[in-house]
Protein backbone atom coordinates (compact mmCIF):
# COMPACT_ATOMS: atom_id res chain seq x y z
CA UNK A 1 0.00 0.00 0.00
CA UNK A 2 1.23 3.45 -1.00
CA UNK A 3 1.99 5.90 1.56
CA UNK A 4 1.06 9.49 1.18
CA UNK A 5 2.15 12.74 2.32
CA UNK A 6 0.09 13.62 5.34
CA UNK A 7 -1.06 17.49 5.39
CA UNK A 8 -0.31 19.60 8.17
CA UNK A 9 -3.90 20.68 10.00
CA UNK A 10 -4.14 24.33 9.23
CA UNK A 11 -4.57 26.18 12.60
CA UNK A 12 -7.89 27.55 11.48
CA UNK A 13 -9.07 24.31 11.35
CA UNK A 14 -8.18 23.70 15.25
CA UNK A 15 -9.64 26.98 15.90
CA UNK A 16 -13.37 26.03 14.47
CA UNK A 17 -13.22 23.19 16.28
CA UNK A 18 -12.58 24.78 19.96
CA UNK A 19 -15.20 26.84 19.11
CA UNK A 20 -17.88 24.50 17.72
CA UNK A 21 -17.22 22.83 20.83
CA UNK A 22 -17.82 25.76 22.98
CA UNK A 23 -21.48 26.06 20.84
CA UNK A 24 -22.02 22.80 21.62
CA UNK A 25 -21.59 22.43 25.18
CA UNK A 26 -23.81 25.41 25.56
CA UNK A 27 -20.40 27.04 26.61
CA UNK A 28 -20.87 29.64 24.12
CA UNK A 29 -25.07 30.79 23.96
CA UNK A 30 -27.26 31.29 21.23
CA UNK A 31 -27.17 35.15 21.00
CA UNK A 32 -24.07 35.85 23.10
CA UNK A 33 -21.17 37.82 22.01
CA UNK A 34 -17.95 36.76 21.62
CA UNK A 35 -15.17 38.71 22.97
CA UNK A 36 -12.95 41.16 20.65
CA UNK A 37 -11.05 40.07 18.15
CA UNK A 38 -7.72 40.70 19.68
CA UNK A 39 -8.81 39.32 23.08
CA UNK A 40 -9.91 35.92 22.03
CA UNK A 41 -6.79 35.84 20.14
CA UNK A 42 -4.73 36.34 22.86
CA UNK A 43 -7.21 33.83 24.96
CA UNK A 44 -6.49 31.21 21.92
CA UNK A 45 -2.81 31.59 21.63
CA UNK A 46 -3.59 32.21 17.86
CA UNK A 47 -2.61 34.89 15.16
CA UNK A 48 -5.69 37.56 14.45
CA UNK A 49 -5.62 36.15 10.92
CA UNK A 50 -6.02 32.70 11.36
CA UNK A 51 -9.20 33.28 13.92
CA UNK A 52 -10.39 35.68 11.03
CA UNK A 53 -10.77 32.36 8.97
CA UNK A 54 -12.18 30.30 11.24
CA UNK A 55 -14.80 33.39 12.29
CA UNK A 56 -15.70 33.48 8.58
CA UNK A 57 -15.74 29.57 8.15
CA UNK A 58 -18.02 29.02 11.39
CA UNK A 59 -20.32 32.18 9.69
CA UNK A 60 -20.75 30.18 6.48
CA UNK A 61 -22.01 27.69 8.31
CA UNK A 62 -24.60 29.86 10.05
CA UNK A 63 -23.22 28.86 13.46
CA UNK A 64 -21.98 32.73 13.94
CA UNK A 65 -23.42 36.12 12.81
CA UNK A 66 -21.98 39.53 12.32
CA UNK A 67 -23.39 42.50 14.04
CA UNK A 68 -23.86 46.12 13.29
CA UNK A 69 -21.53 47.37 15.02
CA UNK A 70 -18.52 45.04 14.96
CA UNK A 71 -18.26 41.79 16.50
CA UNK A 72 -19.69 38.16 16.45
CA UNK A 73 -22.50 36.78 18.20
CA UNK A 74 -23.36 32.89 18.67
CA UNK A 75 -26.40 32.74 15.83
CA UNK A 76 -29.79 33.99 18.21
CA UNK A 77 -32.29 30.82 16.32
CA UNK A 78 -29.32 27.82 17.00
CA UNK A 79 -30.65 25.23 18.06
CA UNK A 80 -34.75 26.90 18.16
CA UNK A 81 -37.46 24.25 17.63
CA UNK A 82 -40.09 26.35 17.46
CA UNK A 83 -40.67 29.87 15.48
CA UNK A 84 -42.61 32.23 17.33
CA UNK A 85 -45.70 32.02 15.55
CA UNK A 86 -46.04 28.24 16.33
CA UNK A 87 -45.54 29.53 20.09
CA UNK A 88 -48.05 32.06 19.87
CA UNK A 89 -50.29 28.91 18.69
CA UNK A 90 -49.34 26.82 21.62
CA UNK A 91 -50.03 28.89 24.75
CA UNK A 92 -53.76 29.66 23.77
CA UNK A 93 -54.39 25.72 23.49
CA UNK A 94 -54.98 23.64 26.53
CA UNK A 95 -54.47 20.32 24.58
CA UNK A 96 -50.89 22.22 23.33
CA UNK A 97 -50.34 22.65 27.36
CA UNK A 98 -51.02 19.04 28.54
CA UNK A 99 -48.61 18.14 25.14
CA UNK A 100 -46.11 20.28 26.55
CA UNK A 101 -46.01 18.65 30.06
CA UNK A 102 -45.97 15.45 28.87
CA UNK A 103 -43.09 16.30 27.04
CA UNK A 104 -41.40 17.71 29.58
CA UNK A 105 -41.97 15.00 31.96
CA UNK A 106 -39.87 12.67 29.41
CA UNK A 107 -37.28 15.44 28.94
CA UNK A 108 -36.58 16.34 32.47
CA UNK A 109 -36.43 13.29 34.00
CA UNK A 110 -33.75 12.02 32.16
CA UNK A 111 -31.83 15.39 32.76
CA UNK A 112 -32.44 15.02 36.16
CA UNK A 113 -30.77 11.36 35.80
CA UNK A 114 -28.10 12.58 34.43
CA UNK A 115 -27.81 15.34 36.09
CA UNK A 116 -26.94 13.67 39.19
CA UNK A 117 -24.80 11.22 37.83
CA UNK A 118 -22.81 13.29 36.06
CA UNK A 119 -22.69 17.36 37.54
CA UNK A 120 -19.18 18.55 38.08
CA UNK A 121 -18.66 20.94 41.22
CA UNK A 122 -18.83 23.89 38.37
CA UNK A 123 -22.17 22.44 37.60
CA UNK A 124 -23.90 22.48 41.03
CA UNK A 125 -22.59 26.03 41.69
CA UNK A 126 -25.08 26.99 39.11
CA UNK A 127 -27.26 25.11 40.12
CA UNK A 128 -27.43 26.29 43.78
CA UNK A 129 -27.46 29.50 42.20
CA UNK A 130 -30.40 28.99 40.19
CA UNK A 131 -32.28 26.82 43.14
CA UNK A 132 -31.63 29.77 45.73
CA UNK A 133 -32.92 32.22 43.14
CA UNK A 134 -36.09 30.13 42.60
CA UNK A 135 -36.31 30.11 46.71
CA UNK A 136 -36.20 33.94 47.27
CA UNK A 137 -39.21 34.34 44.57
CA UNK A 138 -41.10 31.78 47.37
CA UNK A 139 -39.60 33.65 50.21
CA UNK A 140 -41.38 36.75 49.50
CA UNK A 141 -43.69 37.51 51.60
CA UNK A 142 -44.78 40.41 49.60
CA UNK A 143 -46.94 40.10 45.96
CA UNK A 144 -46.61 37.25 43.94
CA UNK A 145 -44.31 38.05 40.74
CA UNK A 146 -46.19 35.44 38.74
CA UNK A 147 -43.07 36.46 36.09
CA UNK A 148 -40.46 36.84 38.10
CA UNK A 149 -41.06 32.94 39.57
CA UNK A 150 -41.99 31.35 36.01
CA UNK A 151 -38.55 32.86 34.68
CA UNK A 152 -36.36 31.66 38.01
CA UNK A 153 -38.27 28.00 37.55
CA UNK A 154 -37.55 28.29 33.77
CA UNK A 155 -33.73 28.90 34.73
CA UNK A 156 -33.46 26.31 37.36
CA UNK A 157 -34.77 23.33 35.22
CA UNK A 158 -32.43 25.00 32.04
CA UNK A 159 -29.37 24.58 34.92
CA UNK A 160 -30.34 20.88 35.06
CA UNK A 161 -30.34 20.30 31.53
CA UNK A 162 -26.55 21.57 31.57
CA UNK A 163 -25.86 19.41 34.30
CA UNK A 164 -26.74 16.53 32.30
CA UNK A 165 -24.05 16.98 30.56
CA UNK A 166 -25.83 15.70 27.31
CA UNK A 167 -25.94 18.06 23.76
CA UNK A 168 -29.40 16.47 22.40
CA UNK A 169 -31.11 17.03 25.63
CA UNK A 170 -29.41 20.83 26.56
CA UNK A 171 -29.87 22.33 23.10
CA UNK A 172 -33.98 20.94 22.94
CA UNK A 173 -34.12 22.56 26.34
CA UNK A 174 -32.37 25.41 25.61
CA UNK A 175 -34.46 25.74 21.90
CA UNK A 176 -37.14 25.44 23.48
CA UNK A 177 -36.59 27.66 26.81
CA UNK A 178 -38.97 30.94 25.79
CA UNK A 179 -41.93 28.15 24.89
CA UNK A 180 -40.87 26.62 28.43
CA UNK A 181 -40.80 30.20 30.02
CA UNK A 182 -44.15 31.03 28.71
CA UNK A 183 -45.70 27.45 29.78
CA UNK A 184 -44.12 27.86 33.40
CA UNK A 185 -45.41 31.20 33.95
CA UNK A 186 -48.85 29.79 33.22
CA UNK A 187 -48.80 27.07 34.85
CA UNK A 188 -47.79 29.09 37.49
CA UNK A 189 -50.45 31.71 37.05
CA UNK A 190 -53.05 29.33 37.16
CA UNK A 191 -51.76 26.78 40.69
CA UNK A 192 -50.45 29.92 42.50
CA UNK A 193 -53.95 31.39 42.08
CA UNK A 194 -55.11 27.91 43.64
CA UNK A 195 -53.94 27.74 46.76
CA UNK A 196 -51.11 27.77 49.17
CA UNK A 197 -51.28 24.28 49.53
CA UNK A 198 -50.56 23.91 45.89
CA UNK A 199 -47.69 26.62 46.09
CA UNK A 200 -45.97 25.30 49.01
CA UNK A 201 -46.13 21.74 47.35
CA UNK A 202 -44.10 22.87 44.10
CA UNK A 203 -41.51 24.35 46.45
CA UNK A 204 -41.18 20.77 48.12
CA UNK A 205 -40.42 19.03 44.91
CA UNK A 206 -38.34 21.81 43.49
CA UNK A 207 -36.40 20.90 47.36
CA UNK A 208 -36.42 17.32 46.80
CA UNK A 209 -35.29 17.50 42.99
CA UNK A 210 -32.29 19.74 44.18
CA UNK A 211 -31.20 17.23 47.08
CA UNK A 212 -30.87 14.67 45.12
CA UNK A 213 -29.41 15.87 42.13
CA UNK A 214 -26.89 17.56 44.80
CA UNK A 215 -26.29 13.98 46.58
CA UNK A 216 -25.89 12.27 42.89
CA UNK A 217 -29.04 10.12 43.56
CA UNK A 218 -30.03 9.65 40.03
CA UNK A 219 -32.88 7.05 40.19
CA UNK A 220 -34.36 9.31 42.65
CA UNK A 221 -33.72 12.51 40.89
CA UNK A 222 -35.28 11.11 37.53
CA UNK A 223 -38.79 9.94 39.58
CA UNK A 224 -38.98 13.28 41.20
CA UNK A 225 -38.63 15.11 38.28
CA UNK A 226 -41.32 12.76 36.72
CA UNK A 227 -43.83 13.26 39.53
CA UNK A 228 -43.01 16.93 39.62
CA UNK A 229 -44.88 17.44 35.90
CA UNK A 230 -46.88 14.99 36.71
CA UNK A 231 -48.49 17.05 40.13
CA UNK A 232 -48.42 19.88 37.94
CA UNK A 233 -50.22 18.27 35.33
CA UNK A 234 -53.21 17.03 37.85
CA UNK A 235 -53.47 20.19 39.27
CA UNK A 236 -53.85 22.14 36.03
CA UNK A 237 -56.13 19.72 34.85
CA UNK A 238 -58.51 19.90 37.86
CA UNK A 239 -58.53 23.77 37.34
CA UNK A 240 -59.74 23.41 33.63
CA UNK A 241 -62.00 20.98 34.06
CA UNK A 242 -63.31 23.02 36.69
CA UNK A 243 -63.32 25.78 34.59
CA UNK A 244 -65.54 23.68 31.90
CA UNK A 245 -68.00 22.99 34.77
CA UNK A 246 -68.72 26.36 35.53
CA UNK A 247 -69.15 27.81 32.29
CA UNK A 248 -71.64 25.29 31.60
CA UNK A 249 -73.55 26.09 35.10
CA UNK A 250 -73.40 29.90 33.77
CA UNK A 251 -74.72 28.66 30.04
CA UNK A 252 -77.60 26.96 31.70
CA UNK A 253 -78.48 29.83 33.92
CA UNK A 254 -78.60 31.99 31.10
CA UNK A 255 -81.08 30.02 29.06
CA UNK A 256 -83.26 29.14 32.64
CA UNK A 257 -83.47 33.26 32.69
CA UNK A 258 -83.82 33.97 28.74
Amino acid sequence: MGIGHISPRRLADTIVEQLETMILEGALQPGEKLPAERVLAQQFGVSRPSLREAVQRLAAKGLLVSRQGGGNCVAESLGSSFSDPLIGLLENRPDAQRDLLEFRRTLEADCAFYAAQRATEVDKAKLRDAYEALQACYSDDGEQNVSAEGAADARFHLAIAEASHNAILLHTIRGLFNLLKNSVVTNIGGMYAKTTETRDGLRQQHQQLFDAIMAGRAEDARDIAGLHIQYVQGVLSEQFESHRRLERSLRRDQLTRG
